[in-house]
């Protein structure tokens, strides 16, 4: 496969499973895995860490300028180093989801790490999990994914996950945030979430994790299968020409 085609994407709402499926898949197949939605989180982080309105497109354009980000293979999670302090922990609360949402609605923060997601997956070989990853940050990927599920099956997860971190979570504001989340995210103008028009959409509502892998597993291996026939019957076709 090209880089492009060597591309992977997976999009989806919080707490559809996202982060684990595609930690697995990356894994499976010996790909890097790449949370966008990390970044986000990153940049909302230190935004508010500085005071800065999640409005102000010239203070966040010079944060952006400033920002010394990396993102690095954890035991569950991806690890978030900001200017040297690991924020993972802090940035995994359905708060900071909130605000990934509001300052991701920004243009200049959409554009920036836009392109420092396309430099990150520039040579391939990568799961690239977020919301826009396959209609926006790399549209011509060939395997595309949405995974969705219904939002009271979402804030259990997402509660079960905080719990699992040592952080308070309660089951009712967990759900309330992540349909006001759903609303922001779905809502706006800019690289609003969807499926991309050839993404294949699963609910894993009532799905285990193994299940969903293995069925996108599946879905990879014919995919290529079928153009490594097409791509056959193309060169034979070249050859009686």
């Amino acid at each position: 496969m090209g880089p492009e085609n060597a591309i992977i994407t997976i999009d989806g709402p919080s707490g559809s499973g996202k982060s684990t499926i595609s930690r697995l898949v990356a894994a499976r197949l010996g790909f890097t895995y790449l949370d966008t939605g990390a970044m986000y989180r990153a940049v909302g982080y230190q935004a508010r860490k500085l005071g800065i309105s999640f409005e102000d497109s010239k203070s966040l354009a010079e944060l952006l300028e400033n920002i010394n980000l990396v993102l690095a293979p954890g035991d569950g999670d991806t690890r978030v180093i900001l200017d040297g302090e690991d924020i993972s922990l802090a940035i995994r609360t359905a708060e900071m989801g909130l605000i990934a949402s509001q300052v991701s609605a920004q243009p200049v923060v959409r554009q920036k790490l836009t392109e420092m997601q396309r430099r990150m997956g520039e040579k391939g070989r990568v799961v690239v999990e977020g919301r826009d990853t396959g209609t926006v940050v790399f549209p011509s990927a060939r395997h595309k994914f949405f995974l969705d599920a219904e939002p009271e099956e979402r804030a259990r997860r997402r509660c079960q996950q905080l719990r699992e971190k040592g952080l308070a979570a309660d089951e009712n504001d967990v759900l309330a945030q992540i349909i006001k989340r759903d609303q922001d995210d779905s809502g706006r103008s800019l690289a609003p979430l969807r499926p991309a028009d050839d993404a294949i959409i699963i609910d894993t509502s009532s799905l285990g994790i193994n299940d969903v892998v293995l069925f996108m597993l599946e879905q990879v291996e014919k995919s290529e299968e079928k153009v490594q026939y097409e791509s056959r019957d193309e060169r034979i076709g070249k050859m009686i020409s």
